[in-house]
């Protein structure tokens, strides 16, 4: 049943008089390379689409070709859909866009603003609802393509102007604590990034430290322990996880899926573990997680245990994680299917540390505060992600209805 005022409609019933409300590219023949210019008339991409950019890419085309082309021109408020590959995915055009045309990848939307507001029609068509239909009605194999049909068709409930337009302010207003969130997250990152380029080399010391820093091998503060495979151990509701190749990401967190009873090969709190073989990749190679817990995790296959004796374990965690020794580590490895990771060449990586442990953990507990302020962003862009997600799915349906000025 509709909601009160709402009515049925497609995608195809709401363009302006005069100009079709969904459009393709023009046909790849009349947009050749050869065609594009270094300044002129914009050619809008899926480039600007997947960056949510419109400025972004360099590809112009002259007047000439423009008004050749002229059917497929874009203005401010229409919508522009990806076709191929990355299907679905969609750009509001804002009012200052510049002018040009669409190129063959993608669907231009153009919709009559006198009854419609064009950022609710994006907030549809973005919608997990949308997305999922789209992905099920692209065609092709390995790469799947929507056309300009199936937009057309696509059923909209559509509310009065005015409950759009609030609905539309009330989700702008969730992007862009999304979007903020989002910046946070990315500064935060770049200056995690920063601290441990300056604070792992020596370069910025901490304030009361002056010591010399030691050249050695991690032979000379570590030791390395292996396990056999805890795959016939895995059970529901465990009371310890298991830590195989599949429980250090690229970031050097711990994501243990695996549960057991198992009580052998237990890891005490300040162990390292490091992935050593690799299927297809390499990207986890020599990353290492911290073991915060004595007794709660299981060493399994495919992964060392580093027992760290003469150093902090946390500091260690963050210089072997740092970009020149992970890379130094990665090119070590060797493999074709599969590659792996020896023993000696871990002892053998040479490393610069602070001669007094203070400076060892005073370092390790600046990155540490660093990585928990990612953690809460992290949580938080999850929490708002998650929270537009289910605003969406009511309001965008009528389910939950907005009180309109």
């Amino acid at each position: 049943m509709l909601p009160d005022g709402w009515k049925h409609a497609t995608i195809e019933n709401l363009g302006a008089k005069g100009k079709p409300a969904v459009k393709a590219g023009p046909f790849g023949s009349s947009l050749k390379k050869e065609y594009y210019k270094p300044f002129g008339y914009k050619i809008y991409g899926q480039e600007q689409v997947i960056s949510n950019d419109e400025n972004y890419g360099n590809y112009f085309i002259d007047e000439n070709k423009y008004n050749e082309l002229k059917s497929c021109s874009v203005s401010p408020g229409d919508i522009l859909i990806s076709l191929v590959g990355t299907i679905g995915q969609t750009l509001l055009l804002s009012n200052s866009c510049q002018q040009g045309i669409i190129n063959p990848r993608l669907l231009r939307v153009s919709l009559d603003k006198d009854r419609i507001i064009p950022a609710y029609i994006q907030y549809i068509l973005a919608s997990n609802y949308t997305q999922n239909i789209l992905k099920r009605w692209a065609q092709g194999g390995t790469m799947g393509v929507l056309n300009a049909e199936m937009i057309k068709t696509f059923p909209i409930l559509l509310p009065p102007l005015p409950e759009q337009k609030k609905i539309a302010a009330i989700l702008s207003t969730w992007d862009r604590a999304i979007e903020g969130t989002e910046k946070l997250l990315a500064n935060s990152q770049q200056q995690k990034k920063a601290l441990m380029q300056q604070l792992l080399t020596g370069k910025k010391r901490l304030p009361g430290f002056t010591g010399e820093w030691k050249i050695c091998s991690l032979s000379d503060v570590a030791t390395v322990q292996t396990a056999t495979s805890k795959t016939q151990y895995i059970c529901e509701n465990g009371e310890r996880f298991i830590v195989d190749m599949g429980s250090v990401n690229r970031l050097g967190n711990l994501v243990c899926t695996k549960s057991t009873q198992h009580n052998a090969d237990l890891l005490p709190k300040g162990t390292l573990v490091m992935p050593k073989d690799d299927i297809g990749g390499g990207n986890i190679i020599g990353r290492t997680s911290y073991i915060d817990r004595d007794d709660l995790y299981v060493l399994g296959d495919h992964v060392y245990a580093l027992h760290i004796g003469d150093c902090d374990s946390k500091f260690l965690h963050f210089l072997i994680n740092s970009h020149p020794i992970n890379k130094n580590l990665r090119r070590r490895a060797n493999g074709t299917a599969q590659l792996g990771l020896g023993k000696k060449d871990v002892l053998r990586q040479k490393i610069k540390i602070p001669s007094e442990f203070s400076e060892q953990k005073a370092i390790a507990a600046v990155l540490t505060t660093a990585d928990e302020e990612i953690t809460a962003l992290e949580s938080d862009l999850s929490r708002l992600r998650q929270e537009k997600k289910a605003l969406m799915q009511q309001l965008l349906t009528g389910k939950r209805r907005v009180t309109v000025d």
